[in-house]
């Protein structure tokens, strides 16, 4: 507080979370040193949330003790690192299903695909609707590192990379921007349905196609916009009928809404830029459609 208030700062800065330890090799020794501190800062603070760690990998020894160290010290949140191949994350969209709703809750702190392509970026996009139906205990995430300086990196993927005279997003990117803009503290359950062939006669979601569409809608509480995230891995243009379902009636559903769609080049896997960033205005009711193109992601924002 000394050196704080002497670097111009005398007024405390509110904390509200402190990380105790970060990928560690998890054994007895580590938890003596480890509660000694979190007893500490909940003696002196007792406002500030303490986060733990449980180990650098998604499974393990120290993904094993360190949560059961976390249940059996009331720990409310623990910080889980993860990097995965694409293919990790497509099977793994249900990572957060199962998990304890009533115990300790997870700040997925480190987390990417290997890789800055937009196939990487777009099942990415997938994995975060996922995140967000889980919301009641994935509470924060943040990606991967942020800045990377070319030609001086370390690490592999970054989100935003640069030079002496150039900033350049990766696909990546805007899809934390997207997700990062367009939050909500309301998960409501809905349907889709997709017609693969775009003949216009929509059939329920079946097999392999299915397993291909995701998708997201949230309530943002303070200005009252229902948001609908949907990401299409399939490789031809679909039309997605999104059904709102009855909880959300009392919001009146209609007229027009804001479209922002990101869709990929003819090679997802080899490009590292999106083909289309744009936005548009489309009609909306209580289920409306949307036209995907291949390999895609969209927001679409439905204000009152």
């Amino acid at each position: 507080a000394a050196m704080r208030a002497k670097a111009g700062h005398p007024k405390p800065f509110n904390m509200k979370y402190l990380g105790i330890g970060n990928e560690d090799l998890i054994g007895d020794v580590f938890m003596e040193r480890y509660l000694f501190l979190l007893n500490g800062v909940r003696k002196a603070h007792p406002e500030i949330t303490v986060v733990g760690t449980v180990g650098p990998f998604w499974e393990g020894s120290d993904y094993e003790y360190g949560w059961r160290a976390a249940k059996d010290n009331n720990i409310a949140i623990v910080d889980e690192h993860y990097y995965n191949s694409p293919g990790w994350y497509f099977n793994h969209r249900d990572f957060y299903d199962n998990y304890d709703r009533n115990g300790t809750k997870v700040y997925l702190g480190e987390w990417a695909s290997k890789g800055n392509n937009v196939s990487n970026a777009l099942v990415e996009a997938a994995y975060l609707t996922n995140v967000e139906r889980n919301a009641d205990v994935v509470v924060m995430s943040s990606y991967a590192p942020l800045l990377a300086k070319e030609g001086h990196t370390n690490w592999n993927p970054d989100l935003i990379y640069f030079n002496n005279t150039e900033i350049k997003p990766t696909a990546n990117y805007y899809v934390q921007r997207a997700f990062g803009q367009n939050g909500g503290d309301e998960y409501v359950a809905s349907d889709i349905t997709v017609d693969y062939s775009a003949t216009g006669n929509n059939k329920p979601l079946i097999g392999d196609i299915a397993n291909r569409i995701d998708k997201s809608v949230v309530v943002d509480s303070k200005t009252g916009d229902v948001i609908v995230k949907i990401v299409s891995m399939l490789p031809k243009e679909a039309v997605v009928t999104v059904n709102l379902g009855e909880e959300l009636v009392k919001h009146n559903i209609s007229g027009k809404a804001q479209l922002s769609l990101l869709a990929a080049p003819q090679q997802p896997d080899r490009s590292r830029a999106w083909a289309v960033n744009e936005a548009s205005r489309i009609d909306v009711s209580k289920e409306f459609n949307v036209t995907l193109p291949a390999y895609s992601f969209a927001v679409v924002r439905i204000s009152k």
